[in-house]
Formats: structure tokens, C-alpha cells, sequence
């Protein structure tokens, strides 16, 4: 995982070693999150990191390059949040499947839960990036810094089609959190042990080494 200090930041919250640049693409994260992209402006940014009038004009002059620099940021923290725990390497042993079983439950449980707004934000992005081919570039651009170690995970992992289920997984984790943000479970979040045996039974029914289903036959955790 990175070890940039930038999961945490909220409410335009400033990350200990993050510039005024950091500030104000926080604030403008958290404005996504409370008001939707109708209240993103620059005046409302600036209001929001506590910075004066115009800041945000000198950072990013026009509403997209805002947006530019959201997404940027948007990519820094999740990429503390949900990026592959230790990356690609010896993922095949029982005790491994366990250690990666856990990072994953344990990284999306915190996302649930203590950083919700940031999610909000991100299908605020999204969203835009499908009406704007200037975002999507950039937008699609940050999603490969996450799908790339997915699929060498999974090759570590032993799967014969890396790309495919990497993509199986994004789309899990992708759906779950829909769901439990803005879709018909946003009143219910899962537990731990519910996320952990949700990995364990993708993984297991991808056939990848070292995983079972918690509670059917060899345990995984």
C-alpha cells in the first residue's frame, strides 16, 4: 500500500503533510459528497477549505481541471483505502489466503463505514465521466492504477485467466458498495466476517489456491 497520509482527510480536512493543493481537492471531495456537482464550484471550495476567495481559481482555473484534480485526489485515498495488500508475491499458502481474505474484508468494512462520503463522491465523479470524454480520459487513466496490481494479484494467485477475474472482483466489491451506500441495503452495512466470507467464497469459486469458504470444510480463516 502507499504510504502517502491521505485515507483520512474529510470535511476539507487537510492531510498532515498535504499542500494547499491537497486542501482543496479535499474540500471539494466533501462538497461532492454533501451538495452533488451542482454545489461544486470554486467559490464553495474555496468557502469550504477555509482558504480566501479565489484559491481554487489559481489552483485549477476551470471547472474541469476542479474536476481533474478531484479525481487525482479521489485516486490518492482510495488507493490507502482498497489498493491490494502486499501486492503481487507468494499468495498461494493457507496462511497468505487468510492474511489477503482479512486485508480485503477489513479495507472495504473501513471504506463502509468510516469513509462513506468519499464514496458518495466517487459515483458523483463517475457519473460525470460518462457525460464528460475530457474526465473520462483522466478518470479511466486512475482506474488502472487500481485494475493493474488486481490482475497481477490474481495471477499470483494461480488463476488461469488473471484479467477476467480481476474483473469479477472489482465488479463485486464495485456492486457491494453501491448497494450499501446508495442502493437498497444503504440502511446495513456487512460485518466483518460477512465481507470475509464473501472474498473467501469469490475466491473459492474462482478455484484459486489456499481459499475455502469459512464454515465449509477446510476454513479459510
Amino acid at each position: 500500500m502507499s504510504s502517502r497520509s491521505t485515507g483520512a482527510a474529510t470535511s476539507g480536512r487537510q492531510a498532515p503533510d498535504g499542500g494547499r493543493a491537497d486542501r482543496i481537492a479535499d474540500a471539494a471531495l466533501t462538497l461532492l459528497a454533501e451538495r452533488g456537482l451542482r454545489g461544486l464550484t470554486h467559490r464553495a471550495v474555496d468557502e469550504a477549505a477555509g482558504l480566501p476567495q479565489g484559491s481554487t481559481s489559481n489552483h485549477a482555473r476551470t471547472r474541469l481541471a476542479l474536476l481533474r484534480t478531484v479525481v487525482r485526489r479521489q485516486a490518492e485515498r482510495e488507493s490507502v483505502l482498497l489498493a491490494p495488500p502486499g501486492g503481487p508475491g507468494d499468495t498461494t499458502a493457507a496462511d497468505t489466503a487468510e492474511e489477503l481474505t482479512e486485508a480485503l474484508a477489513h479495507a472495504l468494512h473501513q471504506y463502509l463505514t468510516a469513509h462513506r462520503p468519499l464514496l458518495v463522491a466517487r459515483y458523483e465523479l463517475a457519473l460525470e465521466a460518462t457525460r464528460r470524454p475530457e474526465l473520462r480520459e483522466i478518470y479511466d487513466e486512475a482506474g488502472r492504477g487500481f485494475r493493474e496490481p488486481l490482475v497481477a494479484l490474481m495471477r499470483a494467485l494461480g488463476s488461469p485467466e488473471p484479467e477476467r477475474h480481476a474483473l469479477s472482483l472489482v465488479a463485486w466489491c464495485d456492486g457491494l458498495m453501491f448497494s450499501c451506500i446508495a442502493g437498497s441495503y444503504h440502511a446495513s452495512v456487512p460485518s466483518l466476517e460477512e465481507l470475509r466470507r464473501g472474498f473467501a467464497e469469490l475466491f473459492t469459486g474462482m478455484g484459486l489456491a489456499g481459499f475455502a469458504t469459512p464454515g465449509c470444510g477446510d476454513k479459510a480463516r
